[in-house]
């Protein structure tokens, strides 16, 4: 390649992403999922769009499908939040295999009998519209406010199906006859534990490994997150396990570790999740070719009907039957299957294996996932307020804490953000009792900051500069949580937090042995943390 051919292909690129970073607005604004918009761009960019770019390498689209899926799924990993994950682990985990079980049985019999395709053929669309797609559910039901029962529920159905989905597509694309159903099973079976096994591992090792050693440079760390949860997908496809199942683990793990410059890293991986979507869908709507889906449509229009109004629900309400879940609540998660680039990059597998009849199979499902793509995503607010869901709206948000680990001075500087719904509103900063050997040393308020005293009431909205010191980090991070959850009276009335390293008489935050270590820190750091500069009023007053 020429440097001037260089040029050019860094231009397109970059007009594309451009276009793409548009798209993203008007999707946030119209509430259509942004696949459709993206799909759309490479469309225009393909054989019967405006640039007439010929484009038909599916292994290369599966490759770089393959690598997308692992970002999306390292990123919403990254965002799930255990205390919504961990009460419905065993419904998602139930949803994600016995779900797609009874899914792809029914979706299959109806391409069968209503579509005319053989079993082999009809099984393959069956197992590959089955998995609900990571990017479009993460995009969506983050901009829905739906309770974290629900949300958790589909966001880790999203992220644990692709995995026993892309058992069955290789399985049924392979040459030679169909396994027997049962060894099928067992494949599966092993597949998921060895995967679940190497991604708990790896992601409990990373964190580790980053709670403990202090990178030279901040910008370190979300590179380092990233790595940590690609490379557990690597060794979990190396272990012949699943490995789109180890990296959404690993990645959840790492996501709820507490670890440093966490809002940084969450950028970085939201950004890369971004890229990899926009890359995978482009790259999808150049390998199809419109004038070919004509033919297809009214066959995929009856495959996914049966699949959106038939199979979806039976499968939420038969797998869920043994967990108590309102029937409402099953029926917006029957409505919430999202489909999107998944099922697409999986309907390249059997074009790549040579599957007779896999160039309909690829267009049944790119027309299913564009239609009711395109329904189910802007009807789904809809459908939770005629349905009465919505989230709770005195719940308390997540108390936003960024740790900077200062490992000469053997401690660690933690930067709270308060909420606006944070029950830490009202409380002084004496009520907090942190563990001895932390202290809130700053607080910003309206872009001005001040040295605090135990009678300052802080306010949602302030910042706070904590310093803690090595052995207690943990135990002050737990306090600042469950006061945030319980108010002041957190640990006395179950919240969590022991109350008992900061009451009265014994070694508080303030009193004790808790200012010598942390304030020593504090002192070490220099600026207003530690001389009082920028203290104003605000020290001598009730805020």
């Amino acid at each position: 390649m020429t440097v001037h051919a260089l040029n050019e292909l860094l231009l397109v690129c970059s007009l594309v992403l451009l276009v793409a970073v548009a798209a993203v607005r008007i999707s946030s604004r119209s509430g259509l999922p942004s696949l459709l918009l993206y799909l759309g761009i490479g469309i225009a960019l393909g054989q019967d769009g405006i640039f007439d770019v010929k484009f038909d390498n599916a292994e290369l689209t599966q490759v770089i499908g393959y690598a997308a899926l692992v970002v999306i799924l390292a990123e919403g990993g990254l965002g799930a939040k255990w205390k919504e994950v961990k009460p419905v682990l065993p419904a998602a985990a139930v949803i994600s295999t016995v779900g797609v079980a009874i899914s792809v049985g029914i979706t299959a019999s109806a391409a069968h009998y209503l579509v005319g395709l053989d079993w082999r053929q009809a099984l393959i669309i069956g197992a590959v519209v089955s998995s609900t797609d990571a990017a479009a559910v993460f995009s969506v039901l983050r901009r829905v406010p739906l309770p974290p029962r629900i949300t958790g529920v589909l966001e880790a159905e999203s992220g644990f199906n692709d995995a026993p989905v892309v058992i069955m597509v290789v399985a049924l694309s392979a040459v030679g006859p169909v396994e027997h159903w049962y060894v099928l099973v067992a494949e599966i079976a092993m597949e998921l534990a060895i995967g679940a096994a190497i991604g708990i591992t790896v992601g409990w090792l990373g964190s580790l490994g980053l709670r403990h050693v202090a990178l030279p440079a901040s910008g370190l760390y979300p590179i380092a997150v990233m790595a940590i949860a690609v490379s557990a997908y690597a060794a979990g496809a190396m272990a012949h396990g699943s490995g789109f199942l180890a990296v959404y683990l690993a990645a959840m793990i790492l996501g709820n570790s507490k670890l440093p410059h966490w809002p940084a890293t969450r950028g970085f991986a939201d950004g890369l999740g971004w890229l990899a979507q926009i890359g995978m869908f482009v790259l999808l709507g150049l390998l199809v070719s419109p004038h070919d889906l004509v033919d297809d449509f009214w066959p995929a229009i009856i495959v996914g009907l049966v699949l959106t109004m038939v199979a979806r629900p039976l499968s939420v309400f038969l797998s869920l039957a043994p967990f108590r879940l309102p029937a409402r609540e099953k029926v917006l998660m029957s409505w919430a299957g999202l489909r999107g680039a998944v099922p697409i990059v999986l309907a390249t597998i059997p074009m790549v294996s040579g599957v007779e009849g896999s160039t309909r199979i690829f267009n049944i499902v790119f027309v299913l996932v564009i239609v009711y793509t395109l329904i189910q995503g802007p009807t789904l607010p809809w459908v939770a307020n005629k349905l009465n869901i919505a989230d709770d709206p005195a719940e308390a948000d997540d108390l936003g804490i960024e740790s900077a680990p200062l490992e000469r001075l053997r401690g660690h500087l933690l930067s709270v953000a308060i909420p606006t719904k944070s029950k830490m509103h009202g409380v002084e900063v004496g009520e907090l009792r942190l563990p001895a050997g932390a202290a809130v040393t700053l607080v910003v308020r309206e872009n001005k900051s001040f040295v605090p005293s135990p009678a300052t009431v802080l306010r949602r909205g302030d910042e706070l500069l904590v310093v803690a010191t090595d052995p207690v980090r943990d135990r002050a991070e737990e306090r600042l949580r469950a006061v945030a959850e319980g108010g002041k009276l957190a640990g006395w009335l179950g919240t969590g937090g022991s109350p008992a390293s900061g009451a009265p008489g014994t070694t508080g935050p303030y009193g004790g042995s808790a200012i010598p270590q942390a304030m020593k820190l504090a002192k070490k750091l220099g600026g207003a943390s530690a001389n009082g500069s920028g203290s104003g009023s605000g020290t001598k007053t009730r805020p």
